[in-house]
């Protein structure tokens, strides 16, 4: 794997700008609903089991994180609020890299052991945070 910069043609994809407008859009559309106080969605997996499912007080880490009650949004869902951390700072990339127009960081030709090895590490963070979840599930 190899991290380059480059500057991006004008007929390629312009991925900072698609998901810059797709997490405002979101954060929008989300404000606009809990401001009219339309009901927030039931998880049908918890109404069913009784137990929480992989993303289980998302919702509600948002909100918290919104708040800026950091520790309250971490007990509500720990990978959700790293989820929130990590778009807010890659919309600050992006609202950087748009209006500079920097060369934009790029990882290229990833090994086929690499691309598992995050698969891997991907899972192991969901089993872990779904692990902190079901322990925790009083609070749903």
């Amino acid at each position: 794997m190899r991290l380059i910069w480059r500057r991006i043609p004008p007929d390629n994809f312009n991925h900072e700008l698609v998901w810059l407008v797709v997490s405002i859009a979101a954060a929008v559309g989300g404000g606009i609903w809990l401001s009219l106080g339309l009901p927030t969605l039931r998880c049908p997996f918890l109404a069913v089991t009784g137990y929480p499912c992989l993303t289980c007080g998302a919702t509600r880490c948002a909100i918290a994180f919104l708040h800026g009650n950091i520790s309250a949004a971490w007990s509500w869902n720990p990978l959700a609020l790293l989820a929130l951390c990590g778009v807010a700072l890659f919309d600050v990339y992006a609202a950087i890299v748009l209006v500079t127009r920097a060369p934009r960081p790029r990882l290229i030709d990833w090994t086929q052991a690499e691309k598992n090895a995050v698969r891997v590490a991907v899972i192991v963070v969901i089993a872990v945070n779904w692990a902190y979840l079901l322990a925790h599930r009083a609070q749903y």
